[in-house]
C-alpha cells in the first residue's frame, strides 16, 4: 500500500513536506485533493514550487524556514510529515531537534515517511565531524553535513512513532514509514 493510500485509509486530509525543493511531492499530494503544505530554506525552490503548481492549476501552502528551527504550524495540526532527503544534511542534536518538531506538528496516529541516503552510495571525500557525520570535501554538497543512519538509529529518532516499514530502496536510500502513538 502506498503512503498516500494509507493516508487516505487513515482518513487523513493534510500533509507536510518537510525540505519541499521544486515541488514534487506537493505537486503528488496536492493532486490528490489533500491539504498540501511545503516548507523549505530555498527561497528559489519555493517560487520554483509555485510557479509549477500555478501550472497546474493545484495549491499548496508554501513556507520560506530553517527547518532547524521551531516550524511555524500549530501543535498537531498534520495527518502525515513526509521528508525525502533532507534532515540527516546537519549533526545528529539538530537532527533530533528536527524530529521533535515532527512531533510536535503531528497528529497522534499521523504518517511519517522520511528518507536518508546509504553511506554506500555517496563518492568522493569525506571528513567525519562526529560519529557516522561527515563533510563531503569536494562535490556539489561541498561542506554540507551528512549524516548516515543505520536502520535502528533512525526508528530511534522518532520515539513517538512505531515503525510500520523500513526498507533500502532501489536508490540506496534508508525509507521510514512509521506512525504517532497516541499519548
Amino acid at each position: 500500500m502506498s503512503f498516500a493510500e494509507r493516508m487516505q485509509k487513515a482518513g487523513g486530509r493534510t500533509v507536510l513536506d518537510l525540505g519541499s525543493g521544486t515541488g514534487r511531492h506537493l505537486v503528488f499530494f496536492a493532486s490528490r485533493g489533500f491539504e498540501t503544505h511545503g516548507i523549505d530554506n530555498s527561497p528559489e525552490a519555493v517560487t520554483l514550487a509555485q510557479e509549477w503548481l500555478g501550472q497546474l492549476g493545484l495549491r499548496a501552502h508554501l513556507t520560506k524556514h530553517d527547518i532547524t528551527t521551531l516550524l511555524p504550524y500549530e501543535d498537531e495540526y498534520f495527518d502525515a510529515v513526509i521528508s525525502v532527503q533532507v534532515i540527516h544534511h546537519a549533526m545528529i542534536r539538530t537532527i533530533g531537534a528536527i524530529a521533535r518538531e515532527i512531533d510536535r506538528v503531528s497528529k497522534p496516529g499521523a504518517l511519517l515517511f522520511v528518507t536518508v541516503p546509504c553511506l554506500k552510495n555517496q563518492a568522493g571525500a569525506f571528513r567525519e565531524i562526529e560519529p557516522n557525520t561527515f563533510v563531503p570535501l569536494d562535490g556539489p554538497e561541498k561542506g554540507l553535513p551528512h549524516h548516515f543512519f543505520s536502520p535502528p538509529e533512525l526508528s530511534l529518532v522518532f520515539p513517538r512513532f512505531e515503525q510500520l516499514d523500513i526498507h533500502v530502496d532501489d536508490g540506496n536510500h534508508l525509507c521510514l514509514t512509521a506512525a504517532k502513538r497516541s499519548a
